[in-house]
């Protein structure tokens, strides 16, 4: 009888270990701190199992068994296995691998969103207001909390939960607001045929966490591009400017003869006509003063702005920039030059190979000037795929050595000069004469990426202590139409244009790179006799094939 009550004693202290071990696992999971408690209780449990099995080992030889070995080997397997998926969860969770293989990686972040968000200051959270949690847009909240634990979002039934609601003024399902701190923004209104736009989130999430505002004037009066909707206008890009948290006004300097205080960056875009001999000066003393302009001239206009461009080492080219590259491959004109290598700039440092186009050209001539760096920004392709025209009147376009030039031509360029705050005491820079006759001057092609022209080694005259050093910076493009509404959302125009003014502004700390990519519409567009002749084909026509050549193939095995 002792005997038994002995061995149910060690049955019942058996059964005490895997409870003890229990007791330990759920309170460390539950609590999630492994303190001295659960440990003990781990710790006890599996001193007491160990005893078991060494006595039961011992008193019955049960480890020498047959079966005590196979049992033995098969839950050693099953706990490799499950250490194994353990750890695979773990790495899982922690290290995130994803491949996107979308043409436009429309499931990836574009470099100003991750950019942007692991950057936070502080916390912001993202509210969708609607009842349903659409995948798509579930989606990309997650990519962006992937990002930063500082990202949150959460989906809300006003219906269920109208105090928050009321909070941010909801009226209707679908609304979805940006909150941080105190301030909150409403992003946009999803439905079934609009969703979550990573273009819009960021650019109200840039919005949301710059306390700054930047004021950007684009000059009026000489036929610039309007500002408003309409033909020929730049409404795009002055949006995308918005976007940016840039404010924007128009600028007459005939009615001011002064470039406000309060301006970062003036834009010029596209005059027809040339400016007033005070505007120059005014932007002259703009730039001196350490300002930042952005010139876009087209070609066949002079807008007098030779003695300013002259003071950087740039001059305007009369010719026209022609390249057949892209005639044939993406259906541009030969006047509308396809742009795919870039200089080594913040402005261009991030897109690659990737294409900008620019209806009517001119190709610019940089020469080096003392105290001003130059770095190239849009080069077409060496010739004979594109060179600088100069019969613009003459329909058929072809090179002629006596008079064109041989491309890669520069379209645009990126300039800076160091100089003191006070006028006194910046560098006094010799003009550069103008060439006297056209036919002999040629505009010096700055070499592809592969073998760059240094640019000018800045040389500025000597600051006295008592004086802050600043630096203007001046960016030129040989055309404005690339900007226009239409084009500024093809490819990267867009993006030259708004990297250029955040440049512009001296921020070089925001992102620069490429803006957020809108999905690809794939839709096809077929008339009712083609979808006739479509379903035609596949039910009757293809059948029949498939049909007749198993005939045939009977007919000779037979």
């Amino acid at each position: 009888m002792k005997i038994v009550a002995k061995k149910k004693l060690w049955k019942y202290l058996f059964w005490l270990g895997p409870f003890l071990i229990t007791v330990g696992l759920t309170v460390g999971l539950i609590s999630e701190q492994w303190g001295l408690i659960p440990l003990a209780f781990l710790i006890t449990g599996i001193a007491i199992s160990a005893l078991w099995i060494i006595w039961q080992s011992y008193q019955t030889n049960w480890w020498k068994r047959r079966s005590t070995q196979a049992g033995t080997n098969a839950l050693v397997a099953t706990l490799a296995v499950l250490a194994i998926l353990g750890l695979i969860n773990f790495l899982g969770t922690r290290y995130h691998l994803r491949a996107d293989l979308t043409e436009t990686q429309l499931f990836t972040l574009a470099p100003q969103s991750r950019e942007l968000v692991r950057v936070l200051p502080q916390l912001v959270k993202v509210w969708v207001f609607d009842i349903n949690q659409n995948p798509q847009d579930r989606e990309l909240l997650e990519n962006y909390q992937r990002q930063s634990s500082k990202f949150k979002f959460e989906y809300i039934d006003p219906q269920t939960r109208p105090g928050i609601a009321e909070k941010f003024g909801v009226k209707d399902y679908g609304e979805v607001y940006l909150e941080s701190g105190d301030k909150r923004q409403l992003v946009q209104t999803v439905n079934q045929n609009e969703r979550l736009s990573e273009v819009r989130l960021t650019s109200r999430l840039q919005q949301l966490t710059n306390s700054t505002t930047v004021k950007v004037y684009l000059l009026q009066g000489h036929g610039e591009h309007q500002l408003s909707a309409g033909k020929s206008s730049i409404s795009q890009a002055v949006q995308g400017l918005g976007d940016k948290n840039y404010t924007t006004a128009p600028l007459n300097l005939a009615e001011t003869s002064k470039v406000p205080q309060d301006a970062a960056v003036v834009i010029v875009a596209g005059p027809k006509r040339e400016l007033f001999e005070g505007e120059v000066k005014a932007l002259q003393e703009f730039l001196n003063q350490g300002g930042n302009l952005l010139l876009m001239i087209d070609p066949n206009t002079d807008p007098k702005l030779d003695s300013l461009l002259q003071e950087w080492g740039v001059r305007l080219d009369n010719r026209l920039a022609v390249d057949v590259s892209g005639e044939s491959v993406v259906g541009l004109g030969p006047a509308a030059p396809l742009v795919t290598e870039y200089g080594q700039h913040p402005i261009t440092k991030d897109f690659g190979n990737g294409n900008s186009f620019y209806p009517v050209a001119r190709p610019l001539e940089i020469t080096s000037v003392p105290g001003v760096e130059a770095t190239p920004l849009l080069l077409t392709k060496p010739y004979p795929s594109s060179w600088a025209e100069s019969d613009l009147q003459s329909e058929k376009l072809e090179f002629n050595a006596d008079k064109d030039i041989k491309g890669p031509l520069t379209l645009g360029v990126a300039l800076t000069r160091k100089q003191a705050a006070k006028s006194a005491s910046t560098p006094q820079v010799s003009p550069t004469p103008s060439p006297t006759t056209q036919s002999k001057v040629s505009p010096t092609p700055v070499a592809s990426p592969a073998s760059p022209t240094p640019p000018a080694s800045p040389s500025p005259a000597p600051t006295p202590s008592s004086q802050t050093a600043t630096e203007s910076r001046l960016v030129v493009l040989g055309n404005s139409n690339f900007a226009t509404d239409g084009l500024f959302q093809k490819q990267l125009n867009g993006d030259v244009f708004l990297n250029s003014v955040t440049w512009l502004n001296q921020q070089d700390q925001q992102p620069l790179s490429i803006r957020p990519k809108e999905p690809k519409n794939r839709r096809i567009t077929i008339t009712t006799t083609q979808a006739n002749l479509l379903i035609l084909s596949s039910l009757l026509v293809l059948p029949l094939i498939g049909f007749a050549a198993a005939i045939i193939i009977w007919w000779k095995r037979r």
